[in-house]
C-alpha cells in the first residue's frame, strides 16, 4: 500500500454531501460542550477528541468506491466495504499518535515552554502514527 494524496477527489464530491460531515461534527463538540460544563474540562476534552467526522466519511467512501465499481460493470459493495475500511485502519493509527501527542503534552507543558511542548508533542505523533503504518505495511 502506497500513501498518496488524491486531490481529484474532491471534485467528485457533491456540496450536498459533507452536510452529515458538518452535523454530526457539530452535534459532537455542543455534546462535548455539554459534557466539558457538567464535569470539567478534561472530561469533556475527551469527549471533543472523539473522530466526529469519520463515520460520515467512512460511508461516502464508500458509496464513491461502489459507485465507481457499477460504473465499470461490477457490483462494488466490497470495493466500497474494503476502501472503508482501509480508512478505518489509517484512522486507528492517527487515534493512537494523537495519544502520544495528548501524553506528552500532558506530562510536559507545566515544565517546558510552550513552543517546545508542542515541538516535542508533534514528533511523538509523527513517530507513533508512522511507526504503526510501517508496522502494518511489513
Amino acid at each position: 500500500m502506497r500513501v498518496s494524496a488524491n486531490f481529484s477527489a474532491l471534485s467528485r464530491t457533491r456540496w450536498y454531501e459533507y452536510l452529515p460531515r458538518f452535523l454530526f461534527g457539530g452535534a459532537v463538540t455542543a455534546f462535548a460542550g455539554i459534557i466539558a460544563k457538567d464535569y470539567g474540562p478534561g472530561i469533556g476534552g475527551l469527549f471533543l477528541a472523539f473522530p466526529a467526522i469519520f463515520p460520515a466519511s467512512a460511508t461516502l467512501i464508500q458509496k464513491h468506491q461502489e459507485k465507481k465499481e457499477e460504473q465499470a460493470g461490477g457490483r462494488g459493495q466490497r470495493r466500497g466495504r474494503k476502501a472503508a475500511g482501509v480508512d478505518a485502519i489509517g484512522a486507528s493509527m492517527g487515534a493512537f499518535g494523537l495519544t502520544a501527542f495528548a501524553f506528552l503534552v500532558w506530562k510536559s507543558i507545566v515544565v517546558l515552554p510552550v513552543w517546545a511542548v508542542l515541538l516535542i508533542a508533534t514528533t511523538g505523533w509523527v513517530i507513533v502514527s508512522v511507526s504503526l503504518w510501517w508496522c502494518l505495511r511489513r
